[in-house]
């Protein structure tokens, strides 16, 4: 961008719970821009008058749940990456316009890799949900080779339209069992957890061997990532993923990189 966004913030409902604001401010603080990165609660019925107001003063920001399918359908240019998504976690505006990316998709083909400690080609990936995170997913596996990913969801049609979009890839599945069936990776894009101890799938019925990435991020990590590793499974939350993107947004922002220690040692 070639001017300073007039208002930088995180679109999502609720948001009280983020980490963004912390390691965002501390990239700002260390890159000298003097702006503040604010957490804006937003329901879906008043986001359409939140991005208005944002466009007049060449607002940019995050977008988090359950926002991000709906910024998308929102924005008049979308990077090819969003668009293949169909989901928006970053945004900004070029003249008034509204512009979105998509860097959830580097930030889980990192952490995934990583859980899979670099066998990803024929990587069977069992994915709880079908919104936006569930897409930016289906998005980083389609690019491993060989990989196949099974999407449930409580609601099977939102699974399937899912599934749809990434035929090479991706099957919709009627039942938890099934999407679990020899998989290699589980992944959670739901958000159970979030607020409790609730485990999106109970730990003994995870697949032996079989790796946990659970999307939602909690300082003292999420209760299903601690009990699975516990028994012997490689877990992660979302820490990474949600450094990685926040990483990519500032330079989508910027035009430069942050300093990603200084990231770090604000979430910790």
């Amino acid at each position: 961008m070639s001017t300073l966004p007039g208002r930088l913030v995180l679109l999502g409902h609720p948001v009280a719970h983020s980490a963004s604001p912390r390691f965002q401010n501390a990239a700002l603080r260390a890159a000298g821009i003097p702006l503040l990165y604010e957490a804006l609660d937003v329901t879906l019925e008043q986001l359409d008058e939140a991005l208005d107001s944002l466009a007049l003063v060449n607002g940019a920001g995050n977008v988090t749940i359950p926002h991000k399918e709906a910024v998308a359908a929102r924005c008049v240019r979308l990077t090819p990456l969003a668009r293949r998504c169909g989901a928006v976690n970053v945004f900004w505006h070029e003249n008034h316009v509204l512009c979105g990316d998509n860097t959830d998709v580097a930030g889980v083909d990192v952490v995934a890799k990583a859980l899979l400690q670099g066998h990803t080609a024929g990587a069977r990936v069992a994915v709880l949900g079908a919104g936006g995170a569930a897409a930016a997913v289906l998005c980083a596996v389609e690019r491993w080779e060989g990989a196949r990913v099974r999407v449930y969801n409580r609601h099977m049609p939102r699974a399937r339209s899912l599934a749809q979009r990434f035929p090479s890839t991706a099957e919709a599945v009627p039942t938890l069992d099934d999407a679990l069936r020899d998989a290699t990776l589980v992944v959670n894009a739901t958000p159970v957890g979030l607020h409790d101890g609730a485990y999106p799938v109970d730990i003994d019925r995870l697949p032996a061997g079989s790796a946990v990435f659970d999307l939602i991020y909690s300082p003292t990590e999420t209760a299903w990532v601690r009990d699975a590793r516990e028994t012997g499974h490689r877990a992660a939350d979302g820490e990474g993923m949600l450094l990685e993107q926040g990483a990519l947004a500032f330079e989508r922002w910027f035009g430069r990189a942050p300093d990603r220690g200084a990231m770090w040692r604000a979430m910790h």
